[in-house]
């Protein structure tokens, strides 16, 4: 969700080149989206045996804690570049890490669950491109207000997948 709100924001952003920025947008996400949990999850396996009792405890903190953040982020706005349509490398390598830190969070929480991680990280790779390149689209043409909304509504369900993995531990 945060790539997609940062797509719609680029988009808003942008007058030319809408495709060439929704490709560069669609696959540098979709790749950190992909590299970022794999990275978690190798450091996860690692730490799994370490903290198997309170492994649900840390999915759940990690996962309330990256939907916070981006409920948090949502409610002060999303700001726009001003010249939209030069898209530097480092800008978008930025872009890229920033959005995809709460991936590592999850593909750590997938390690403490003891879940495969090749099929998640295919997945939400192809599905981040996707969103990604699509969001700069809509953000051509929708406008601003759809943005903090799709963040809020991101956020809440990073919490509600949280609880339901504590609650099916606590049973």
């Amino acid at each position: 969700m945060d790539a997609f709100s940062v797509s719609i924001a680029n988009g808003l952003a942008t007058r030319n080149s809408k495709l060439g920025n929704a490709l560069k947008f669609g696959g540098s996400f979709g790749f950190f989206q992909m590299l970022m949990p794999a990275i978690g999850w190798l450091g996860g396996i690692i730490a799994a045996d370490l903290i198997f009792g309170v492994d649900h405890w840390i999915a759940f903190g990690l996962l309330c804690l990256v939907g916070c953040t981006m409920i948090y982020r949502s409610a002060g706005g999303g700001k726009t570049r001003k010249d939209g349509d030069h898209l530097s490398f480092h800008t978008l390598l930025i872009l890229s890490i920033a959005t995809s830190i709460d991936a590592l969070a999850v593909g750590v929480g997938l390690a403490f669950l003891r879940a495969t991680i090749l099929i998640p990280v295919i997945v939400t790779g192809i599905i981040t491109f996707l969103l990604s390149f699509i969001g700069v689209y809509i953000g051509n043409r929708v406008g601003r207000s759809l943005g903090s909304k799709v963040e809020v509504a991101g956020g809440l369900v990073l919490m509600i997948i949280g609880l339901k993995i504590l609650s099916e531990h606590a049973i």
